[in-house]
């Protein structure tokens, strides 16, 4: 499936729970969908969980 069908599938989701729901369901489709999403790519191996508690590395030198 590409990633245009899946960004219209989201955006339908998304239509419909602020049009039913108003805002407040709008924002749980959408925090929940983002979680879905990073859960989704720690099931590919995309992801690591110490990737969300590193800190990044600055090349200037300044922390």
């Amino acid at each position: 499936m590409s990633m245009a069908v899946v960004g219209l599938i989201a955006g339908m989701a998304l239509g419909f729970a602020g049009y039913f729901g108003g805002f407040g369901a709008f924002l749980v489709v959408a925090a929940l969908g983002a979680v879905g999403f990073v859960v989704g790519r720690f099931l590919e191996g995309d992801l690591e969980v110490g990737d969300f508690f590193r800190s990044r590395e600055r090349g200037d030198g300044r922390r």
